[in-house]
């Protein structure tokens, strides 16, 4: 409480009256009037006019004196001694110290374990299982064995308390997870107009292999087809869809004939950036989805960054050398004898860098792929529904070792995404029901292992796994590993609700 005074005329304050109460005086002599109680004493009365007082007033003690006789004694405390600083390093009374809290998610991988003789081994425990991430032996905390469908939990993870101060939700009823997730991506801007018919049977065989009762799935497409079915459990969406479905790959000849820039064909790096940046939102969505067997089918026919080089530079189908070709018709202007351009080849160097590394282009946008798929831990299967592939079409005027090579790098990027997410590539076989039967096995089939990664450095963002089985003969096939997300930016704010 602080005392509030009252004073009549001027002066200059003595600040004792904080300490002395009542007792305090001004320079002039005239005391103040108190109306509130002085610290830790009695409730003072008024005090009676200065100027009618002065002549019987007494001096008041200054400077700690007694009162005199017929003053009341001072009620207020003694002062104190003013708290010295504290030296630095001394930790101040009452200061906590900082707590630091750590977020460890539970790492799941898909594991297939067959015997010698190819069938899938449904009798394993989890002394069988040895999982290692970066070389560290892992200790398993989940084990989940999938069977025909039907789960078999051997170990489920701890349940996580909530931290201090939030308020949990009322929790829902289970998710039935015992079905699958496919996710049919049609990449119809990388297939062939021509083989759409083959494309829409393939598509029937996959909906009458793969989708089971109980199974998820979803359908996306990059091009004119324009289909996008969300999750459901109807299969009569998917029927309709295939009647929709329709190629419009660009034709060799489009290709060498287009338009050109400084990284080589400008349509086909838009059309592969589409693919891809759709399959990474797929791949998103994904990743929210926990505990389920999660599939991609890939179906597309490629990719090439750099396609027919050399007949996209004016070199003749038949592999006749340009400097012959420039010796017996081009002229130093950059013109040919028939008056088209042939600036390319006054200046063979031009615009060259982004073509050089096209492939190493190509293969870093599909690592990535990989890697946000090894993260949903989700499994590519591609599909490439052109089949048993033999020599150009006769309308198509390309060099057929060009055309092999066109034809091995596109199948060889179908390869890769895979190999690296723990599916097969089905490329260069008509006959697709015994490829669809393993696919259907390897998603019917499998443990789902889960554990809290020993590795505290958030900064090792890429994780290799490797998981092995005690019992011999026998081969198991799991992800090759996983990559952390990236931190967020400062300032950054934090995603929306739906989208977490």
């Amino acid at each position: 409480m602080h005392t509030k005074a009252t004073w009549k005329g001027t002066g200059t304050c003595l600040l004792a009256f904080a300490l002395a109460g009542p007792a305090l005086m001004c320079a002039t002599g005239r005391a103040p009037q108190a109306n509130s109680p002085a610290p830790g004493g009695p409730v003072a009365s008024a005090a009676p006019d200065a100027t009618s007082q002065a002549s019987s007033a007494k001096p008041a003690p200054v400077n700690g004196q007694k009162a005199t006789t017929g003053q009341a004694p001072s009620t207020a405390k003694p002062q104190q001694t003013p708290q010295q600083p504290a030296t630095p390093g001394q930790q101040p009374a009452g200061t906590q110290k900082p707590t630091f809290k750590v977020q460890v998610e539970l790492v799941t991988t898909d594991v297939i374990v067959r015997d010698s003789k190819g069938q899938f081994v449904p009798d394993l425990r989890t002394d069988d299982f040895e999982v290692y991430e970066d070389g560290v032996k892992q200790d398993l905390i989940s084990m989940v064995l999938n069977r025909g469908g039907r789960q078999t939990n051997i170990i489920t993870p701890p349940t996580v308390a909530a931290e201090e101060g939030i308020l949990v939700p009322t929790a829902r009823a289970p998710v039935d997870s015992t079905g699958r997730i496919f996710i049919f991506f049609i990449d119809d801007l990388h297939l062939d107009f021509r083989n759409t018919a083959r494309i829409r049977k393939l598509l029937e065989e996959m909906q009458k292999t793969l989708i089971h009762d109980g199974d998820l799935f979803a359908i996306q497409t990059t091009g004119p087809s324009s289909v996008a079915v969300d999750l459901t459990y109807d299969k009569a969406r998917f029927a309709s869809a295939i009647k929709r479905i329709s190629g419009s790959e660009l034709k060799p000849s489009e290709i060498i004939n287009g338009p050109e820039g400084a990284e080589g064909p400008n349509e086909v790096r838009y059309r592969a950036h589409v693919a891809f940046s759709t399959v990474n939102d797929l791949l998103f969505t994904l990743e929210q989805v926990r505990n389920r067997r999660k599939a991609l089918i890939y179906v597309s026919d490629g990719y090439d960054f750099n396609p027919f080089e050399n007949a996209r530079a004016g070199i003749d189908p038949t592999g006749a050398n340009v400097f012959l070709k420039r010796d017996t018709g081009i002229t130093r202007s950059g013109t040919s004898s028939d008056g088209s351009d042939s600036s390319v080849y006054d200046d063979p160097f031009a615009n060259n860098a982004g073509k050089i590394f096209a492939d190493a282009d190509l293969v870093r946008e599909l690592a990535y792929l990989t890697r946000t798929a090894n993260r949903a831990n989700v499994t590519m299967y591609t599909v490439d529904p052109r089949g048993l592939v033999g020599m150009p079409d006769l309308d198509e005027n390309v060099n057929p070792t060009e055309w092999v090579d066109y034809l091995r790098k596109s199948q060889d990027s179908l390869r890769v995404l895979a190999e690296q997410t723990g599916g097969f590539a089905v490329i260069n076989q008509n006959d697709y029901a015994k490829a669809l039967q393993r696919i259907d096995a390897e998603t019917s089939d499998y443990y789902m292992l889960g554990y809290y990664s020993k590795n505290p450095d958030p900064l090792r963002r890429w994780r290799n796994i490797e998981v092995k089985v005690v019992r011999p003969n026998t081969t198991v096939l799991a992800r090759k590993g996983y990559q952390l997300k990236r931190p967020p930016k400062a300032g950054t704010p934090p995603p929306p609700a739906s989208a977490r």
